[in-house]
């Protein structure tokens, strides 16, 4: 086939979606740089995100199976490298993230990855020998709520093929857990309404809708945004904080 593009012509950048083609088994390596491409995607609609990949302060970490909670499988992998990024991380330091990647499973529907999503965050939890973190909620109806893990409380963002949400689509299932330290640095500097606006305008030229699910902390629980999906009113989360929340707001 000829090639029609005017000598000179800007090439356009592919879809946000584009690294969907990487497949569930490839390399570590090949799983990371999906993530990384779409982060760094113009349109991607998270600046915090793009800030993140810039000053390579993104931690990922590539494991087998989102459900695999045996013992010495991928949750208990799973929550053993949280906690030491928790114990490691700087949160009175820049943006950061720690992005868990799983080759699998295949999930079908936001459903079904919603339910592996909290089936992890309980099984991570329940393994967790620290107290629930200070100043955030341990119940998940509660409009202060956020996931503890090591006494560190994150907001978690869901990632996976089959999300409704444009910037929610990742090569494969993916749990992304940021410092709520951070946000709230933000708020007390003053910065964090414009950078919100900013991402929620991006976020719905992007998808050409408004997410219905956001909200800031305090208003809503933000469980109901986890998993990206559009969840009803009335919903609640499948997850139950067990005796370890002595430290909870």
């Amino acid at each position: 086939m000829p090639d029609t593009t005017s000598p000179g012509a800007p090439v356009p950048d592919p879809p946000v979606d584009a690294h969907l083609s990487v497949a569930g088994g490839a390399p570590v390596d090949r799983v990371g740089d999906a993530v990384a491409a779409m982060v760094a995607h113009p349109d991607y609609p998270c600046l915090g995100a793009r800030s993140v990949l810039r000053r390579d302060a993104m931690t990922v970490v590539v494991l087998d199976d989102l459900t695999d909670d045996t013992t010495g499988g991928s949750l208990d992998d799973l929550g053993a490298r949280l906690r030491e990024y928790a114990r490691t991380v700087d949160a009175e330091g820049d943006l950061a993230s720690f992005v868990a990647c799983f080759r699998g499973p295949e999930l079908a529907t936001e459903e079904e990855f919603e339910e592996a999503l909290w089936r992890a965050l309980q099984h991570v939890h329940d393994h967790d020998a620290q107290p629930w973190a200070p100043r955030v909620s341990a119940d998940p109806d509660d409009p202060h709520f956020a996931f503890s893990a090591s006494g560190t409380a994150f907001f978690v963002v869901g990632l996976h093929p089959r999300a409704s949400r444009v910037a929610r689509r990742a090569a494969v299932p993916a749990l992304v857990f940021n410092l709520h330290e951070q946000f709230e640095r933000l708020r007390t500097e003053g910065r964090y309404p414009r950078m919100r606006d900013t991402i929620r305008r991006r976020d719905t030229d992007l998808q050409g809708s408004t997410n219905p699910m956001v909200a800031d902390h305090g208003q809503a629980s933000e469980a109901r945004q986890y998993s990206g999906r559009a969840v009803p009113e009335g919903w609640s989360p499948p997850f139950h904080a067990s005796r370890t929340t002595e430290g909870a707001r």
